[in-house]
């Protein structure tokens, strides 16, 4: 049976063709988790409201709360129906259905923005043993409401308590010795290489917060996790080693 992966992803639908036609044609089970930070910041700009961050995170404000759940409650049914219709039948979800996604609250600064507490992983597989791919949008619940959720955070998370190896898809080919060089790419690496990567500079800028999410899918109970670009071929690739930086366990 093939390996049952997590599968973290954007929520752009621009150009999203080629990575629906991927993830369509994987033959095992995939649990899905999406992103829709740049469809999020185009609505509340749209809307009149004031975007700001703090730590890479989204300053939710309850106000914003309702648009930024709007947003990611629309594209997550999207990208279910897209996929669907590419003959793998999947289900739009969030932290709201069911209790899948139980959360607190980050900090009063950050607003409405949470982590995730405890993922309902029964509704999961049960949706896998009856042959659909849950897609989760990144909203948790506590009991003053929805909470905004990092979407690479919430990938690590269900990945752990799924016990699935993490994909996450992004648009650079994995973690490079050398940035400048495409043919540099690093393979494996331990969650120790990489604390030590990032510790001399070799892993730095806009790749770091892609490899600490990575690192925390490991630390929430993934088995493994990798980074790779959204393409064609890119899930057996990584599987085979081929593509993509597959980060493991130290020790």
């Amino acid at each position: 049976m093939e390996t049952a992966l997590l599968i973290k992803i954007g929520g752009s639908l621009r150009g999203a063709d080629a990575l629906l036609d991927e993830l369509a044609g994987y033959p095992g089970p995939l649990v899905l988790v999406h992103g829709g930070g740049p469809n999020i910041g185009e609505w509340l700009t749209r809307l009149g409201f004031e975007t700001r961050f703090s730590q890479g995170l989204r300053i939710t404000p309850p106000e914003q709360m309702e648009v930024v759940e709007m947003v990611l409650t629309a594209l997550g049914k999207e990208l279910a129906y897209r996929l669907t219709d590419r003959g793998r039948p999947a289900i739009a979800l969030s932290g709201r259905d069911a209790g899948l996604l139980k959360a607190v609250p980050l900090s009063e600064e950050l607003g409405r923005v949470g982590t995730v507490q405890k993922v309902d992983q029964g509704l999961l597989r049960r949706l896998l043993e009856i042959g659909l791919t849950p897609l989760v949008a990144p909203i948790g619940m506590d009991p003053e409401g929805p909470l905004n959720i990092n979407a690479d955070t919430a990938a690590g998370a269900v990945a752990g308590a799924l016990s699935l190896p993490a994909v996450f898809l992004t648009d650079v080919a994995g973690v490079l010795r050398d940035p400048k060089d495409p043919s540099s790419r690093l393979a494996r690496l331990s969650a120790r290489e990489t604390r030590r990567l990032i510790a001399t500079g070799v892993i730095s800028g806009g790749m770091i917060p892609k490899v600490e999410a990575a690192l925390n899918a490991l630390e929430q109970g993934a088995p493994w996790a990798a980074i790779a670009r959204g393409e064609s071929g890119a899930l057996s690739g990584v599987l085979a080693g081929a593509q993509g930086t597959r980060l493991e366990p130290s020790g």
